[in-house]
């Protein structure tokens, strides 16, 4: 997947992830891992920053594999930006979608 595309909307795949469970670092980047391919270390200086922004909190929970893990929880800030950036996203996505659609197929006549 190209490198651009997954900048621009790796923070809302973050925070839409994280509003639906609490996450560490670790397991954060398997879950999104799963569907677009990243490098944990792009992930954690994007967590700093959400954290720094107030969107994000962090709290340290006991790990039956080691030392207490930092797990991330969504604000109520952070809820009001991801739902602004969700907005965001579909209006942008259908744009796209409806350049596609016109314009797939137009230089084959």
């Amino acid at each position: 997947m190209n490198v651009q595309f997954k900048k621009g909307v790796l923070e809302l795949c973050v925070l839409v992830l994280i509003d639906g469970k609490d996450q560490y670092g670790y397991e954060l980047a398997q879950n999104i891992s799963e569907k677009i391919q990243v490098a944990e270390g792009t992930l954690y200086p994007l967590l700093r920053r959400l954290t720094k922004e107030g969107y994000l909190s962090t709290y340290l929970g006991e790990s039956t594999e080691g030392p207490p893990r930092k797990y991330y929880s969504i604000t109520e800030k952070g809820e009001l930006y991801m739902k602004a950036l969700i907005a965001e996203w579909q209006q942008f996505s259908k744009a796209v979608d409806q350049f596609i659609k016109e314009g797939v197929g137009h230089g084959e006549e």
